[in-house]
């Protein structure tokens, strides 16, 4: 297994970094990318591509871009396969990202659900907003220079 950090995003931040190239999402999700892997599983995979087909993003991307988005994607992070199932989560939808940090062995859990969010830490893996990732990842810097 790598050195590198292992980093779940939900959903939501992915999608916003797909459709806002300067939001605080796109700016954690690409600072994250050259530093670690980006996990997935089946399950986050077919979310993202539910959510990425629904008529409201026409306006921001073509459908064509949102396939290509979403192919690159699943070629470039790791999938996981999910062996055990969690159901820890207010919200039992966002179960699937607990399961492929759980199985994937995450350093982090990058979203803005504050049903993920209020099970900070899980275990030792911190939950944190795309806003905390930047912030930690600012604070690490000038320490490694």
């Amino acid at each position: 297994m790598s050195d590198k950090p292992r980093f779940v995003f939900d959903t939501n931040v992915i999608v916003s970094a797909l459709l806002f190239e300067h939001s605080v999402p796109a700016q954690a999700f690409f600072a994250a990318l050259p530093e670690g892997e980006i996990l997935i599983s089946e399950p986050t995979v077919l979310e993202l591509q539910e959510v990425l087909s629904l008529k409201k993003f026409d306006k921001y991307l073509t459908a064509q871009e949102r396939d290509e988005f979403l192919g690159i994607l699943v070629r470039q992070a790791t999938t996981v396969a999910i062996r055990k199932e969690l159901h820890v989560c207010r919200d039992p939808t966002d179960d699937k990202f607990l399961d492929v940090a759980s199985a994937g062995n995450a350093n982090y859990l990058i979203t803005g659900d504050a049903d993920l969010l209020d099970l900070n830490p899980f275990g030792d893996m911190p939950i944190l907003t795309p806003a905390q990732y930047l912030a930690s990842v600012t604070e690490k810097k000038p320490s490694e220079s």
